[in-house]
């Protein structure tokens, strides 16, 4: 009795692991499974045939495939073997990978010399049952139909009983971590299933401990990135509003020297009549100051502006209706509040953003006179 064990050793390394790739024929990737099996025993259902010139008689239905390998297997050996899902190939795969386990993968050929020493001997030993059950998804087929032989075309064996450790690759691939050929004894399986678990499994424990790094290093950064947009974006806001800012404040001081321009004229002084010395102003004087006197009225209306913080603090404020919506952001700077960063002003209702846009508006024509409450929002 000889023991063939490959894909140690000799074979290539593909990512620090000895292994072999193969790669799946078509119609294996392609295949759906019919039924799912979650026990270690198949019993076909009976059927009563319809002959009213007869007795009753009991005909097993047509076995699925996915129970050939169990039913033809526990007619002869008896139903103390490993859990063999009754699935097809790639269903199994998943409940590998699912599960973090290795495949163990056997093929069955009922024919061949070696097969009734290792069922009965081997695969029906209470080592081999427990230690099997606790550490792989076990898959089994007949080696001569169906998928199994669609395996054994593909993975080629020299000799039978063949098993096989298998686990899932990129693509449409499998990596076949260690093989077993002709017949071995329990201790001698369990010794290579348990070396095989401890190397390979410590090599992909390594890989997928490396994946996760990987993914959260990516997260990290993405992270990083989007807390570097926000303060982009931040400080790109504050540059607008510190723009808009200077230019409606060299607005406002050049509407200032306009002012004192028109203000020291020398026309104007030449306008005023000095007071006759009997004390009586003429009619043109006095027709004047009935004219100047409204419009020197008009142009000290005030503004009260109420202003509402974040905290619930609030502050009331005198302003000229000719003022503009920039002079209530200057007073609210010159307070020097603590927290304070980027805001803007809303009116409640209606609701009205008055932002960097309405900053060279006056209080009148902003609809705030001659009273008006504006709350303060941190942006």
């Amino acid at each position: 009795m000889s023991l063939t064990i490959r894909g140690r050793g000799t074979a290539p390394s593909c990512n620090g692991i000895f292994c072999r790739m193969v790669c799946l024929p078509r119609s294996i990737l392609g295949g759906f499974s019919r039924v799912m099996g979650r026990r270690n025993q198949y019993n076909p259902p009976m059927i009563e045939q319809q002959n009213p010139y007869s007795q009753p008689q009991l005909q097993p239905l047509v076995v699925p495939e996915e129970w050939a390998f169990l039913s033809s297997f526990e007619q002869q050996y008896g139903t103390t073997h490993p859990f063999f899902y009754a699935c097809r190939f790639m269903e199994a795969l998943k409940i590998a990978e699912d599960e973090h386990k290795f495949m163990f993968m056997y093929l069955h050929s009922p024919e061949h010399p070696f097969t009734p020493s290792f069922c009965s001997g081997t695969l029906s030993s209470e080592l081999v049952v427990q230690f099997l059950d606790a550490n792989f998804v076990c898959w089994g087929a007949l080696a001569d139909r169906g998928e199994g032989l669609q395996m054994a075309a593909t993975l080629r064996p020299s000799s039978f009983p063949f098993c096989a450790v298998i686990a899932p690759a990129a693509g449409n691939s499998i990596a076949v971590l260690q093989q077993m050929e002709g017949p071995i004894d329990p201790a001698e399986l369990v010794e290579i299933l348990q070396r095989t678990v401890e190397e390979q499994g410590s090599a992909f424990g390594r890989e997928e401990e490396q994946m996760r790094a990987r993914i959260q290093e990516a997260e990290r950064l993405r992270a990083r990135e989007k807390e570097e947009a926000k303060l982009r974006a931040d400080r790109q806001l504050r540059e607008e509003q510190d723009a808009a800012y200077f230019a409606a404040l060299r607005i406002d001081q050049e509407k200032e020297r306009l002012r004192n321009a028109r203000a020291q004229k020398p026309g104007d002084a030449s306008n005023r009549q000095m007071p006759s010395p009997t004390g009586k102003q003429t009619g043109k004087t006095r027709l004047n100051s009935s004219i100047r006197e409204p419009q020197h009225t008009q142009g000290t209306q005030t503004t009260q502006i109420l202003i509402r913080f974040p905290n619930g603090e609030r502050r009331e404020q005198s302003f000229a209706s000719t003022d503009t919506i920039l002079s209530v952001y200057r007073y609210i700077d010159s307070l020097g509040l603590p927290g304070l960063g980027n805001y803007r002003l809303i009116s409640s209702f209606p609701r009205k953003i008055y932002g960097v846009d309405q900053m060279g508006m006056t209080l009148k024509d902003a609809g705030l006179h001659p009273r008006a409450s504006l709350f303060l929002e941190l942006l």
